[in-house]
């Protein structure tokens, strides 16, 4: 399946859209169109990499050509783990890709088996792995909170069914279902 790039200007910039710039992926965070007074206007923007992660200004003149990556998201159900990869099956036409675990990156701290996931890929290669803002997750361990305990602030260390560890509060026992924010791995509640 080989994926066509697209050509815009600057002036068609969104927020969410992939940019192909020097053979590496970037997406747009923020953008702001500037006309100044004297001189041409401007559009700059701040661009996440992809891959790296790694955030950088850059300005752009208005009306400068830029290739848009064209980025396949699929809805992918996670299977298991064989090796370093994380292998996933796509739920339309049961294609099962194997994704490296330097892509799952951080993903890999909430997923658990039969788990959905959204997967970005460019030309048939595997950018990142998207997960639901807030997944729900066992508590495989955790010690006891004991009874006006109050100088820790009121959290103890958890280890969660994906071997995660995070801070829940004192209240939270072992074996106890709760739902966790997969952007920061914060506690959100019992689920």
């Amino acid at each position: 399946m080989q994926e066509k790039t697209t050509v815009a200007t600057t002036n068609d910039l969104k927020n969410g859209m992939t940019l192909n710039i020097d053979g590496q992926l970037w997406n747009v965070v923020e953008f702001q169109h500037v006309k100044p007074g004297k001189g041409g206007a401007f559009v700059r923007t701040k661009l996440k990499n992809v891959l790296s992660g790694k955030v950088v200004d850059r300005t752009f003149n208005a009306g400068v050509r830029v290739e848009v990556a064209n980025v396949d998201k699929r809805e992918m159900q996670y299977l298991y783990r064989e090796g370093d990869d994380f292998v996933f099956m796509d739920t339309t036409d049961y294609d099962q890709p194997h994704i490296p675990a330097s892509v799952v990156g951080d993903a890999a701290n909430y997923l658990l088996e039969e788990q959905t996931a959204t997967i970005a890929f460019n030309d048939g290669t595997p950018l990142y792995v998207e997960l639901p803002a807030a997944v729900e997750l066992t508590v495989e361990h955790t010690d006891p909170g004991l009874q006006g305990d109050r100088s820790t602030g009121g959290t103890k260390p958890a280890t969660l069914d994906t071997g995660a560890q995070i801070q829940v509060p004192l209240f939270i026992t072992t074996g106890e279902k709760i739902r966790v924010d997969t952007r920061s791995g914060a506690y959100l509640g019992r689920a």
